[in-house]
Parts: structure tokens; sequence; C-alpha cells
């Protein structure tokens, strides 16, 4: 399989916090960096046993290899054991990466944070430019962004074997939800919604549950790394506009696989959707890998017109589409941002048109390639 160089740099200066969905390579990545560290894997029963019920052991084999540096894998499923590490921090200087795919039991455990010690990492999955050479757009946006997915040539059973151990060690193991029959379908309808602004009344009505369950799911997915909310910009409105979040799947083979959308092709209804998912996704990798620290919102009038990505207070404003020949009324939403907030730094449309251009009222036209090698030379925020 294609070895690809990620881009998240790591040292053992710090302790750190990595988070990841499972798959996008953290454990590869951490031995890549620590391979002579003190090594912890919590997904192994009898370690777990051990560290559940006896986690001083801890401090007895850190003196025993005298390790100035320890990795602990699957951190979240015994986050009692973030004491014994803040006291080895504190007392004996030791380093600690920590790492998980779900910080929920941590965040809403009132866990240990280390006293804010902790520096956090998120690793994604792949980018356009850890893929480099080896890019295939449209296998791309119908795989996803998991590698051994994205090399693939069975996606499918990949990805329900992601979805059914997903469901099996996230969420029953560690018992998220009391139903988990209907999180199952929740978990498909929700797919549905991808990139879109959430109605959890709608969804609960689908499935014939409260909308506030409805809603306890959603924050499931965003704590276990599934996804994440993309929140309406509402800075000085001078029109109305919507108030609800977008949601977006962290992976877009993941979405295509539980909304039943079979392949994708470039003219295809739903490849908009994908695209979208895949230019935010890219927007996530580059804002975390250069620690960027940028916010992002979306922007829609209640008439339906709207902006896909607002970076940060209006510093910049993109719209994706994923149409080959981009004309004027594809540059509506952008123009409308514009008339309500004039200091809108810069506009982009990103998109499969071959013609790079930018229009007399200075809204960049580019191709996805073109937009990708300007936004990692920094050129954006």
């Amino acid at each position: 399989m294609q070895n690809y160089k990620r881009l998240l740099k790591l040292t053992d200066n710090d302790t750190f916090f990595l988070w990841g969905p499972r798959q996008a390579g953290k454990s590869t990545l951490l031995k890549k960096y620590f391979s002579d560290a003190l090594w912890i894997d919590l997904l192994l029963p009898d370690v777990y046993r051990t560290y559940l019920t006896q986690p001083e052991i801890l401090i007895e084999e850190t003196k025993l290899y005298n390790a100035q540096f320890v990795v602990i894998d699957e951190i979240q499923k015994l986050p009692q054991l973030l004491d014994v590490v803040h006291w080895l921090i504190e007392n004996k200087g030791i380093t600690f990466a920590l790492c998980g795919s779900s910080a929920r039991k941590v965040k809403r455990g009132h866990a240990n944070l280390l006293g804010g010690r902790g520096v956090k990492y998120e690793l994604y999955g792949l980018s356009a430019r850890e893929i480099a050479d080896d890019l295939d757009f449209l296998r791309l946006l119908n795989h996803g962004y998991l590698a051994p997915i994205y090399r693939s040539q069975n996606p499918e059973r990949l990805l329900n074997s992601y979805i059914s151990n997903y469901l099996k060690e996230e969420i029953a193991a560690e018992g998220l939800v009391r139903n988990l029959p209907g999180f199952s379908e929740f978990l498909n309808i929700a797919a549905l919604s991808d990139t879109e602004l959430l109605s959890y009344s709608t969804i609960a009505r689908d499935i014939g549950v409260a909308g506030s369950t409805v809603k306890g799911y959603f924050e499931i997915l965003s704590d276990t790394l599934i996804g994440r909310f993309l929140p309406s910009y509402r800075k000085r409105p001078k029109r109305r506009i919507s108030n609800m979040p977008k949601f977006y799947f962290f992976d877009i083979g993941v979405v295509n696989f539980l909304a039943k959308r079979g392949e994708l092709q470039v003219k295809s209804e739903l490849i908009g959707k994908a695209f979208e998912n895949w230019i935010y996704h890219e927007l996530c990798c580059y804002n975390s890998y250069n620690d960027r620290f940028a916010d992002f919102y979306y922007w829609r009038l209640t008439t339906g017109i709207e902006v896909d990505f607002i970076v940060n207070y209006i510093d910049c404003a993109i719209e994706s589409k994923s149409s080959e020949n981009i004309k004027s009324q594809h540059l509506k939403g952008l123009r409308e941002l514009k008339k309500d907030h004039p200091e809108v730094k810069k506009m982009i449309i990103v998109s499969m048109d071959n013609h790079d251009r930018e229009t007399e009222d200075g809204i960049l036209i580019l191709h996805y390639l073109t937009f990708l090698d300007l936004l990692w030379q920094e050129e954006f925020f």
C-alpha cells in the first residue's frame, strides 16, 4: 500500500493529546515519530484490565524503564488514568502522547485535562496534498479520505466494516446510547443531511424519536469525531439569515455508503455535495496542520442564497461549485454577501472549471487544484 507523508508535525517537547477518527493513521504516525517510547495500548484487553484495576502501575512501569516519553493509545477508554499522568508530569517530568478516537468520555466525564498542559492535535483523513501524485479525484470523492479505503479496490466492504466497528466499539462498548438500532437508523438518515442545514425535528419524525434525542445523537457524532458542526456567520446581519448549524461528516466515503449513493460521476446530481464536503475537509486539514486556528462559518439568507464557507470574521469567503463551467449565476451568493459585508477581503469560487480567472468585482474563480496549491501556500488565511 502507498505510504503517504502526513503533514501533521509532532514533537516530544510537550505532552499532547492526539485526536482523530479510527483509521486516520494516528498510531502509525506516533510510531514513526516515537518508535523508542514506552507504549501502552489500551485496546489490548489485558493491558486495559491491568490499568483499569491498578492505574498506579503506570508510575512503577515508568520507573522500571526509566521512561521519559510515554504513548498511551485509546486514552478515552480510561479517563481516570489521566490523574496518574498528571502526577507523573508534575513530579517526574515525564512527557506523554495521549491518543484517542473519541473525546466524549474525557470531556463530558470531567476527566483530568492536565491543567491545560496538554497540547491538542487532530489528525484528519488524507488531504490532497498528502496523497500528492497518487491523487485520483473521482476515487477520492467515492472512496473517501481514509488511506486503507481510498486505495482499496473494494471500498464497500471496508466501509461496511468501518461503520459496524464504530457502532460496536465506540457507541455500544462505551455505552453512549441506549437504543443502538435507533442510532444506527439515525446514522443513515443523518448522512442524507451532510453539508445541509440541520433540522432536528425533521430527522426525529423520520426515525420516530424526540428532537432532543436527535440533537444528542449529532453531539455524539461530533464528540466521536465522525462529524463536525459548521455554525452560521451572524455578525452584524443586515438581512434575515439562517441560524441553525450545518453538519459535515468527517469522510465522504462514509457518507456515500450510509446514504447509498452508488458511484458518483463528475456530472451526477450528488457530486456537488461530495465536492463541498471535500473542500471543507481540505480547509480543516490546512487549518489544523499549519496552526492557523481559524474559525469557519457559513452564511445563508433565509431566501436560500448562501456562501459555503466564511473564514474568521469575513477574512475570506469560499463557495464550492462542482460545475466545469462557472457562470454568473454561480457568483450570486458571494455578491450578495459583499452587499452585506463590504469588508470581505477575499472571495473565491473553487470548482472544476479549468479556466482560472478574476471577475471585475474581485471574485477569484479557481480550479480545485489551483485553489489547493494557493491554500497550502498560505495565500487565503
